[in-house]
């Protein structure tokens, strides 16, 4: 109720201020020239005083007398009908004053139709008080903020806060709230992962010294950390070191889980840089990330060669030790990015094969070549 109190209120100063003038403001105003008129004939009487004590000279007199005189003249000219902008009519007045009037009526009158006007007043205090499940993501990150406004030192807080921010895209906010949570509860992988990124983001993707430092720190605590690994990857290929940054990339392939949601990002870089997603295998498999070095270096045919062979060891050593499972499922896509889709269903039929029909891996092979469009055979 306060609310619409006040709205009125303001709602009718604001009409006040525009239909006065409107209205009864001009009926009381003396004319602007009476006032210059009266100083001017103040004048003539000045001067007829200093020219009777002898103070100006009488041809001095005249001048001065016939200059007021002039200005009187222009004055009465300014203040005959049409010689000046005409005062508004009445019907002009009536029509801006019921034109100022229309503008709060129809604003309230359509508030009522499309608003919510019956809607209880929702403070921020109570929306904060809601239940999470209840709250949009705005209000669960204005929560925390109030939180760690009170509670600066909470780290836990700073390390739930970070990585909304890194989703939100509120890259500066995220590498203080990173700071703060390694800060106070020290270091972890996924913090100095996730500080180098949001270091990365605020520079529009660029991989700093600072964001390369942060992602070092995380291999220091775990080596297999995807998101570190990736990033330094793109710092190579910013550098132009593009051959190693292939290599870095071939070798997460080979590494990660068929379900990580890095495999995407890693296959999308290769393909940018105009490489095959073939996972890197360790020597005994194929060649080493020396080897893939110096094959950036070939012809596409022999590339094309070099990765052939690859995976023809594989698939020997798989004929001799056939309980490899993440080795089925790099031949399988290694077939698939070949081109080779007989290849692919014939190593997915030899996996399943191997581990049992009802078994749990081939489940896992059946549904990892379903995802890249390959479907065994009876």
């Amino acid at each position: 109720m306060l609310f619409w109190v006040i709205a009125a209120i303001l709602t009718l100063g604001a009409s006040l201020a525009v239909l006065l003038p409107l209205t009864g403001g001009m009926k009381g105003a003396s004319p602007a020239g009476d006032h210059d008129l009266e100083v001017y004939r103040d004048q003539l009487s000045e001067l007829d005083r200093d020219m009777a004590r002898g103070l100006i000279q009488p041809g001095e007199a005249e001048e001065a007398r016939a200059e007021i005189g002039r200005r009187i003249l222009r004055l009465g000219a300014a203040e005959r009908p049409g010689s000046a902008n005409p005062a508004p009519s009445r019907g002009a007045r009536l029509l801006a004053s019921v034109a100022v009037l229309a503008v709060p009526l129809l604003s309230w009158g359509l508030y009522g139709m499309l608003g919510s006007p019956d809607l209880p007043s929702q403070p921020l205090a109570e929306r904060l008080a809601k239940n999470p499940a209840d709250s949009s993501v705005d209000e669960l990150v204005a929560r925390a903020e109030a939180h760690l406004a009170a509670n600066p030192s909470d780290g836990k807080g700073w390390d739930v806060l970070a990585p909304i921010y890194l989703r939100l895209q509120r890259f500066p906010d995220a590498v203080t709230a990173y700071r703060n949570a390694i800060r106070l509860d020290g270091d972890s992988a996924a913090r100095q992962a996730g500080l180098g990124e949001a270091i990365a983001s605020a520079a529009g993707g660029v991989v700093s010294a600072d964001a390369q430092n942060a992602f070092e720190a995380a291999l220091k605590l775990d080596p297999a950390n995807a998101k570190a690994n990736f990033y330094l990857a793109v710092g190579l290929a910013q550098e132009g070191r593009k051959a190693e940054a292939v290599a870095a990339w071939q070798k997460m392939l080979g590494q990660l889980a068929p379900d990580s949601p890095w495999r995407g990002a890693v296959q999308q870089a290769l393909a940018e840089a105009g490489q095959p997603a073939v996972a890197e295998a360790s020597p005994a498999n194929g060649p080493d990330a020396r080897q893939v070095e110096a094959a950036q270096q070939m012809s596409p045919q022999d590339r094309q060669a070099m990765i052939e062979t690859m995976v023809a060891g594989l698939d020997d050593k798989l004929k001799q030790n056939p309980r490899d499972e993440e080795g089925w499922m790099r031949l399988i896509r290694s077939y698939v990015v070949l081109g080779k889709a007989d290849q692919a269903r014939d190593a997915l039929g030899r996996a399943v094969a191997a581990f049992g029909a009802d078994s749990e891996q081939a489940k896992k092979f059946t549904a990892f070549a379903a995802s890249l469009g390959v479907t065994a055979t009876e």
